[in-house]
């Protein structure tokens, strides 16, 4: 494509459009019709430049003019309180029930891997004596130990809001890295994974895994339940690198990737939830069978909101991207 010719038969146009969009009064409603038409044929132009014959100053310019258009055409459009209650209601829900296949097989592996490293740690001394000295372990296990007065520690409120930036964290960062083919996002599960384990190993060592298993239960279902979604969500966005289907590799990436930002905010809340649980109930005097009820009925209120609300906004198309008017201009490439 010769740029000098192609320049020349269209400037007009643009020149036209940036008059248009530098109007001060409102357009009348033929002003309104080429304002758009405008528009579409300078986003097809800033196409055929980019792919054909790119030039820095020239597609900037025209850049910048289809984003202007693009705005006007659109309206601003400012996030309300209906966005927020449309984003937990279906599009929250809805990625988590989409992803299941990816982060319940996660839960599943990851449980095991968790069961049979504290089995090995609980059955072998020698495993033990590398994690710690034995005064260092009966410090942490016996009645009254650490392990029991890590939860009553702290003052809850602080507790819970430590708990849950942590948590939080480590969520986010599975969302994020997982473009890294996923490999960042296996390491933070196997770190978890073993934190849990020597828990596991060294209270059951101890005779001592009821008394584990009532503390870590109240918040830990939840709180590893959110962990999964995010460890399988990040995964899957990997292979999405390796794979995107029948999308091309950037349109692949760009609504998986929206809808794990918007995950991670879902995320943050049932984490506040399992935060809060940890902070005021694992720590309280009720009954161990209350505490555990609650982290049962917690974690059965989450799977319900997935399976019920997001299995319903799946099916009805909702994909928890944002939605299309939100999103980048998709205009026509040369072929």
């Amino acid at each position: 494509m010769d740029l000098d010719v192609f320049v020349s038969a269209h400037r007009a146009e643009w020149d036209r459009l940036d008059t248009l969009l530098g109007r001060r009064r409102r357009l009348t409603g033929v002003e309104t019709d080429e304002l758009v038409a405008l528009y579409q044929r300078t986003a097809t132009h800033l196409s055929l430049i980019q792919s054909s014959a790119p030039d820095p100053q020239l597609t900037g310019r025209l850049s910048q003019l289809v984003a202007r258009a693009r705005s006007a055409v659109t309206g601003t459009r400012r996030a309300s309180w209906r966005d927020a209650t449309h984003f937990f209601a279906y599009g929250f829900p809805a990625a988590v029930y989409r992803s299941r296949r990816w982060w319940i097989p996660t839960a599943l592996i990851s449980t095991v891997v968790a069961v049979l490293l504290g089995w090995w740690i609980g059955t072998h001394p020698e495993v033990q004596s590398a994690i710690a000295a034995p005064d260092e372990l009966r410090q942490l296990t016996r009645p009254g130990g650490e392990y029991e007065t890590y939860y009553s520690s702290h003052q809850a409120a602080s507790f819970a809001a430590q708990v849950w930036t942590n948590n939080a964290e480590a969520a986010a960062l599975c969302l994020v890295l997982g473009i890294f083919l996923g490999l960042p996002v296996l390491w933070i599960l196997f770190q978890n994974m073993l934190n849990l384990a020597v828990g596991i190993g060294l209270m059951s060592s101890a005779g001592r895994l009821d008394t584990f298993m009532g503390l870590i239960l109240p918040h830990g279902l939840l709180e590893l339940t959110a962990v999964f979604v995010a460890a399988g969500t990040g995964l899957r966005l990997g292979w999405t690198v390796i794979d995107p289907g029948p999308r091309s590799r950037r349109t692949a990436l760009a609504e998986e990737g929206r809808a794990a930002v918007g995950m991670a905010i879902g995320l943050t809340v049932v984490l506040f939830v399992s935060g809060t649980i940890e902070g005021f109930v694992t720590p309280s005097g009720l009954p161990t069978w209350a505490r555990i009820g609650i982290g049962v009925a917690a974690e059965l209120a989450f799977l319900t909101y997935v399976y019920v609300l997001g299995g319903r906004a799946a099916r009805s198309g909702e994909t928890g991207d944002v939605e299309s008017a939100e999103r980048s201009a998709t205009v026509p490439t040369a072929a």
